[in-house]
């Protein structure tokens, strides 16, 4: 029999990692060359989607889904993607998760990440993201904070490469709310070599110590929303009022009443720009029903491409850079 005072057997280290762990918690955690690679993982992952050819890299993975922030996109995205790459996935919500609250970030983080192969969580603050990452076994990506929002950037950049080749020393005009969609655009615009020209009312600026950017570097702030269109290669914007600041919801919409793209902003843009939304939509407010719905717009391109870029991110987190 077993001394009380023998020590027990240690646990095997666990299922590891074909390469160091890296997380995707802000755009600038990945490299333009990892970008690259992902930009051509989306476009054959997805053609495989569409010829319903089986692929599978992820058999026998699971993936946790962490929800703080309610979701219909990523839900939906991660959820079908992880099961379309042939993994699992666990799903919890506020309502099931004592995340941060009963216990300890850091513990969470050193549970879940012993008993799946990757994590996803859309939450409020960064700091929280950051604190899970710093004591997980496996990759976590941001799903969504307050502060980034790097998988729709992602899915925003694929979708016009998809459409108009690199975006390389192309105009991204921003027309709205300085936030976590604004700070990852000045990443994505100083990692990738383009500019980003921001239109925000006052009080609602980019804070660029937020974003982590030089200031000046890859963008330019316009008060006239109309000028910051001017010559866009791609004008995108954003819901005025995020989740978790809704009690600011009329204030926002007497600010940033001259902050609606319409007709003539689409018009002083380039002759092929395109426009962008990330959904969910307010037609009237931040965008124009004929805008959203006409034939610049590829919100609906960029919407399903949140599945084709994020089954990417998963595969490259897991299992490195796959070839073929």
């Amino acid at each position: 029999m077993r001394s009380c005072s023998s020590p027990l057997p240690q646990d095997p280290p666990g299922r590891l990692l074909l390469h160091a762990t890296k997380h995707y918690l802000q755009f600038k955690d990945l490299s333009a060359d990892d970008y690259a690679h992902l930009f051509e993982r989306a476009a054959v992952i997805k053609k495989k989607f569409k010829s319903y050819e089986k692929y599978h890299p992820l058999t026998d993975r699971t993936v946790a889904l962490i929800f703080e922030k309610a979701s219909t996109r990523t839900r939906v995205s991660f959820e079908a993607g992880t099961y379309q790459l042939g993994g699992s996935v666990v799903h919890l919500t506020t309502g099931d998760s004592q995340l941060g609250r009963a216990e300890p970030i850091e513990d969470s983080a050193r549970v879940i990440s012993r008993m799946v192969d990757l994590v996803m969580i859309r939450t409020y603050e960064q700091e929280k993201i950051e604190r899970f990452a710093s004591h997980s076994r496996v990759p976590v990506i941001n799903g969504l904070t307050n502060e980034f929002h790097p998988c729709q950037i992602l899915a925003d950049i694929f979708t016009f490469i998809e459409h108009r080749g690199s975006i390389a020393g192309k105009t991204v005009a921003w027309v709205g709310d300085g936030n976590n969609m604004a700070n990852t655009w000045l990443q994505a615009a100083e990692l990738l070599g383009f500019t980003v020209h921001v239109s925000t009312p006052s009080g609602y600026e980019i804070d660029s110590s937020v974003a982590g950017v030089a200031k000046g570097s890859h963008y330019k702030v316009f008060k006239d929303p109309l000028e910051a269109c001017r010559g866009a290669d791609l004008i995108t914007t954003d819901v005025w009022t995020s989740m978790g600041y809704e009690a600011e919801n009329e204030a926002r919409k007497q600010a940033f009443a001259d902050w609606c793209v319409d007709a003539e902003m689409m018009a002083v843009a380039a002759p092929d720009a395109l426009f962008m939304h990330c959904l969910p939509a307010h037609r009237g407010e931040e965008v124009e029903a004929d805008v959203i719905d006409g034939p610049q717009s590829v919100v609906w391109d960029e919407a399903e491409n949140r599945l084709h870029a994020q089954k990417a991110l998963m595969e490259f987190l897991l299992l490195g850079k796959v070839q073929g």
